[in-house]
């Protein structure tokens, strides 16, 4: 294998999603490495739209930007690929909100034509972001999620599923909170679950190394950070030491979210937008509950030893950068708390 991050093949590579922390860490994986990358963003991108043509030219100066609508065939045809011939195509593409309408969109049907497109554009790889959290579909966005894996397993394309337990940025949310004197919320007694958390730039360059690494074609790839499991209530008791403060935690009954979800979907049959805010707090109630690890799916537990690890980034260095106030942790439309 080559040093220094290079690739031993030089590639032309589509990536979709680029515009997020992951896509744009990816992007930069991609391009250490000496491929040809072009990125298919929107005019407006980032949370909120605020990235503009400048600031993504900025962002990606050594990638070609290409501008459309991914859920709009024809755009992505025509604006993206425009005939041209690529080698790999390379997706960080998710639902803002993973609401039902959001995950179909774009978990499933933006992502089921650009795998045609991206046959007739000559790829033979396809590296696409999953998440761990589909091993035990719950939700609308898992269910779509699963349903483009199938597809793309069954495409005849070379494949890599990826499948990244919990980001920093999904476990930095209360820093704020506990600054305020305010207690650190958690599920239960905040020991329901566990994940081996991974950052942005690890997982860009896992996604990136896909393409070279023979053993990750044709494969789903469960993967986490370095370290043990990090349970919600150590994730607490690490910024309550970093901020210098003693530990005060506020317990929230799952029964009580379970209640919430039941009011929310009865009303929603009526008020369609509560429909959405019921699937939100379902999502939440289930990154509260569930381990973000490897489920065993002879014993329907989770398997801390069976999660792979990559990288060298930990939570806890994270937590202290953005502390120190070195680091921030952009969370746009994911924030559960």
């Amino acid at each position: 294998m080559p040093g220094d991050g290079a690739s031993a093949v030089r590639r032309r590579v589509f990536v979709l999603g680029a515009t997020g922390t992951l896509g744009i860490a990816t992007v930069r994986a991609l391009l250490r490495r000496g491929h040809d990358v072009v990125c298919f963003v929107r005019e407006r991108a980032g949370v909120g739209g605020k990235l503009q043509r400048d600031d993504l030219a900025r962002l990606f100066p050594d990638a070609q930007l290409r501008f459309g609508d991914v859920t709009d065939p024809v755009s992505l045809a025509r604006g993206g690929f425009r005939e041209e011939r690529f080698d790999a195509l390379v997706s960080c593409l998710a639902s803002r909100t993973g609401a039902p309408r959001d995950a179909w969109a774009i978990d499933h049907r933006a992502h089921v034509e650009a795998l045609r497109i991206a046959k007739a554009a000559g790829v033979q790889h396809f590296v696409l972001l999953s998440a761990i959290c589909v091993q035990k579909p719950l939700l609308a966005f898992q269910h779509a999620k699963l349903a483009f894996e199938k597809e793309l397993r069954e495409s005849g394309l070379r494949y890599s599923i990826v499948r990244p337990t919990a980001f920093f940025k999904s476990l930095s949310g209360q820093i704020d909170r506990l600054r305020r004197g305010k207690p650190f919320l958690v599920f239960g007694d905040g020991r329901l679950n566990a994940c081996k958390p991974i950052s942005d730039r690890d997982l860009g360059e896992y996604l990136a190394g896909c393409l070279d690494d023979p053993e990750r074609f044709d494969r789903i790839l469960p993967i986490g950070g370095p370290g043990e499991p990090i349970t919600p209530r150590q994730q607490g008791e690490a910024l309550f030491e970093l901020l210098g403060m003693p530990p005060k935690f506020k317990e929230v009954p799952v029964a009580l979210l379970d209640a919430i979800i039941a009011v929310l979907a009865t009303l929603g049959r009526v008020i369609p937008p509560l429909a959405d805010k019921a699937e939100l707090a379902r999502i939440g109630r289930y990154y509260g509950t569930e381990s973000m690890l490897v489920l065993d799916p002879h014993t329907g537990q989770y398997d801390a030893g069976a999660t792979p690890s990559t990288g060298s980034d930990t939570l806890l260095d994270h937590y202290a950068a953005l502390v120190r106030g070195t680091a921030t942790s952009e969370r746009g439309d994911h924030s559960v708390f």
